[in-house]
């Protein structure tokens, strides 16, 4: 069975999202590494959808189609997790390189809409030492952020304390929009995500 943890935190705040699908899977094929996972969903999860980067401009998420997209759910006021999922991204797009923007995109976005603005986004990304090319935060009404998260069979829950459970889960998206991999984000080296995006640009 997938071990795919999900995190409760007890602070100021702490993470969201619960996702059952990843619960059941079998970690089975060729190359699957240490938290390297079939994808499950077959769902578009690039579909016209708008959002705000951290420097405040639109981006619908159906225009990143036409290269794979590492994806993951972070916020920026979760002080745990968070920041050793951010850490994980950037340490892939270390490894990325060059390919990094040209090759292929690493999306992050926030759980907490609420209160995430492009400003705390981009503030985010640079105490994190997030690349300035091919790596983009993702904010926008908490209605739009609900849509996203249910199509990765993902959902948000806000404790009375304020905090809120989320999974480890990242998720490699192909050149369609359609899941290729899913991750134990915590878990997986970066080693087998770069693995995953080179195979993922053959199938454009």
């Amino acid at each position: 069975m997938v071990d795919i943890r999900t995190v409760k935190h007890y602070g100021r705040v702490v993470g969201i999202v619960s996702l059952a699908a990843l619960l059941t899977l079998s970690a089975c094929g060729d190359h699957d590494a240490k938290g390297d996972y079939p994808a499950a969903n077959g769902n578009n999860c690039l579909p016209d959808v708008s959002l705000l980067d951290q420097h405040g401009s639109a981006v619908s998420l159906a225009s990143l189609k036409g290269k794979p997209v590492l994806i993951d759910f972070i916020y920026t006021s979760c002080t745990a997790t968070c920041p050793m999922l951010t850490a994980k991204m950037a340490a892939i797009a270390h490894e990325l390189g060059p390919a990094l923007g040209a090759d292929v995109r690493i999306v992050s976005i926030t759980l907490d809409p609420e209160h995430d603005s492009p400003a705390q986004l981009e503030e985010y990304a640079k105490d994190h030492g997030a690349p300035g090319t091919g790596w983009i935060f993702l904010t926008g009404p908490p209605t739009q952020i609900d849509k996203v998260l249910a199509l990765f069979n993902l959902r948000r829950t806000r404790e009375s304390d304020g905090s809120i459970t989320h999974s480890v889960a990242a998720f490699l998206l192909g050149p369609d929009g359609h899941q290729l991999r899913q991750y134990n984000a915590l878990d997986v080296s970066p080693e087998a995500v770069v693995a995953d995006v080179a195979r993922a640009r053959g199938k454009g």
